[in-house]
């Protein structure tokens, strides 16, 4: 599960940096009970303390997130996994490392500027896919870190993180590449680390959605 060679950035943008027009899909507004109700650590105890769904039985601990908690960047994973659920802490394994050098890639380091969360805050059994039904369990405190953070750019790493913010079904290949839109927060999806350790091929399409976020916050923070 080598990471590769870091990425570094070019000169030149790629191709899909080019895409500057907006195309917003169908999401659903952030509702009026996911505005910021207390601080975050009544909603890192709310987050400890729930059994609103399965995967609160075999966890050692929900992972809630971490970074600059008034972030331009969030980032919105899948689940913890192993590692993830004996730290406490989002992407520390592999896919971690390898998220670190993506972000270093585009200037950016995890908590100077940017929050991680996941979709679910506790694991999913053999680290499988999250279910429909433990997504929409943990979406409510999603919602409230949106509420909170107030981020200008959220990037989507995977279908599951993707379908939870934007609803409905989504396919990456379709969806990468272009802005959608959740409650007025622009949203990009790309592919999961974890994904890309496994389809190293990938990587150049990655490369290319890391080329359009910078893009996309450098026309945000315009004057």
């Amino acid at each position: 599960m080598g990471l590769g060679p870091l990425w570094k950035l070019r000169a030149a943008a790629p191709a899909a940096e080019s895409v500057v027009a907006p195309q917003p899909v169908a999401a659903p507004e952030v509702p009026a009970s996911a505005a910021p109700a207390g601080d975050w650590d009544g909603l890192a105890a709310e987050v400890r303390d729930c059994r609103k769904c399965g995967l609160c039985a075999a966890r050692r601990q929900a992972v809630l997130g971490v970074g600059d908690v008034t972030a331009d960047w969030l980032f919105v994973g899948e689940g913890p996994g192993a590692e993830e659920d004996l730290r406490g802490e989002p992407f520390v394994g592999q896919a971690g490392k390898l998220l670190d050098n993506m972000l270093a890639a585009i200037g950016l380091r995890r908590g100077d500027d940017v929050y991680i969360a996941n979709a679910v805050k506790c694991r999913p059994p053999e680290n499988r896919t999250p279910e429909a039904a433990e997504l929409d369990a943990c979406r409510p405190y999603l919602e409230r870190q949106i509420a909170l953070i107030r981020p200008r750019l959220i990037i989507a790493l995977g279908r599951p993180a993707a379908q939870t913010l934007l609803g409905g079904e989504i396919k990456i290949a379709a969806a990468r590449g272009r802005l959608h839109d959740r409650g007025g927060i622009p949203v990009v999806v790309t592919y999961h680390p974890a994904y890309l350790l496994r389809n190293l091929p990938d990587k150049a399409k990655a490369w290319e959605d890391l080329c359009f976020m910078r893009a996309t916050m450098g026309r945000l923070k315009a004057p």
